[in-house]
């Protein structure tokens, strides 16, 4: 049974399923042309900062989960839910690496310097509260999506 939000339907997908889709594919997309970037050319800037930061560098090959994997589940609408997390952590971890000294920065423009991975992590952590909605692979059904 479809349900009613604010008197708007569409067969039966509500406005509801509709802004959910809008806001998966948009930070799918956006997320995953920078997981392309890094295809193209290497994790070697991630390994390196994670080196100098007292990690294993072989954990820079999880950039590729975070932004080519995650990225596709969630555009397809398909394990939403942990894979809006992997994104969410991915900028989390992008966030310590190399943008804490900008936290408390404007850019030129006045805005917050951190304004891009700020809408991408709470992006992503709407995301996985939302969950994929009736318009995705996996449908409403089951915890995950």
């Amino acid at each position: 049974m479809a349900k009613v939000t604010g008197g708007l339907q569409t067969a039966g997908a509500d406005v509801e399923d509709w802004g959910k889709l809008v806001l998966r594919v948009v930070l799918g997309v956006l997320v995953l042309m920078h997981g392309i970037a890094k295809v193209i050319g290497g994790p070697a800037f991630v390994m390196e900062l994670l080196t100098k930061n007292g990690l294993p560098a072989q954990l820079g090959y999880l950039v590729y989960v975070g932004e080519v994997l995650a990225p596709l589940l969630v555009i397809i609408g398909l394990w939403t839910r942990p894979a809006a997390l992997l994104i969410a952590v991915n900028m989390v971890t992008a966030i310590a690496l190399v943008h804490v000294p900008e936290l408390l920065s404007l850019s030129q423009s006045g805005g917050w310097a951190l304004e891009l991975q700020a809408m991408f992590l709470f992006g992503a952590l709407a995301v996985a509260m939302l969950g994929a909605g009736r318009m995705s692979a996996g449908g409403v059904w089951g915890r995950w999506n």
